[in-house]
């Protein structure tokens, strides 16, 4: 039976490929075989790749094609709905993807764009990606001034889609910040699901030290 889960975040760089990541290497830790997926970037300039989806590539336990990963690369760091005109996100394409990588892992991770509401192109959102591929949701948290507040809306508006939260991790993002501690616990008291686990900010990310903060519960 094949496990996995739609990776959403707060918002732009809570930490969702740092989340993702930990995923992956948590999860290869317990002998499975994983890949991640990233089926939008914006801000592709490395040969029009995306650096996230390079490092989710590089981290799966078996070869898979960067096209698998991200079909939809664009060069422009803009909102996917703006730097996709003239080649806009379809659900299908994506789908097709996640099957394959699907068919051939004990565990996928997929990791959104943006926060919850992100358009992807003049109709649809994150949201809507996340219904369509119907995984369970892990929400990253941006340990950062007015973490609280987005936190508990976006859990609201995963928990009004009708899809599950698996849990949420907290990304210590913003080094300066007073009473992050503080700030974490009180969303543990607004927030239903599960905390899997609070990652540490660190200069260089060493993936193996995140990926032992996490417990999927």
């Amino acid at each position: 039976m094949n496990q996995g889960y739609f990776i959403t975040g707060t918002d732009t760089n809570a930490g969702k490929t740092w989340a993702t990541i930990a995923l992956i290497r948590y999860f290869k830790k317990l002998g499975k075989v994983v890949v991640g997926m990233k089926p939008v970037a914006a801000g592709c300039e490395l040969n029009n790749r995306n650096e996230d989806a390079l490092l989710i590539q590089a981290n799966a336990t078996m070869p898979v094609s960067y096209d698998l990963i991200n079909p939809f690369a664009y060069k422009l760091p803009v909102s996917p709905h703006i730097a996709g005109m003239g080649n806009p996100v379809e659900f299908c394409k994506i789908i097709e993807c996640y099957d394959v990588l699907k068919a051939s892992a004990d565990v996928i991770i997929v990791e959104g764009a943006g926060g919850w509401y992100a358009p992807l192109n003049a109709q649809q959102d994150i949201s809507d990606l996340a219904k369509a591929l119907s995984l369970p949701i892990i929400l990253v948290v941006g340990i950062k001034l007015g973490c609280i507040n987005h936190a508990k809306l976006t859990y609201q508006a995963i928990q009004q889609s009708g899809l599950i939260c698996a849990g949420w991790i907290a990304v210590c993002v913003d080094t300066d910040m007073l009473k992050p501690d503080e700030n974490i616990d009180t969303i543990k008291h607004l927030i239903a699901a599960p905390l899997l686990g609070v990652l540490p900010h660190t200069p260089n990310a060493d993936f193996d030290l995140l990926a032992e903060k996490i417990e999927i519960i």
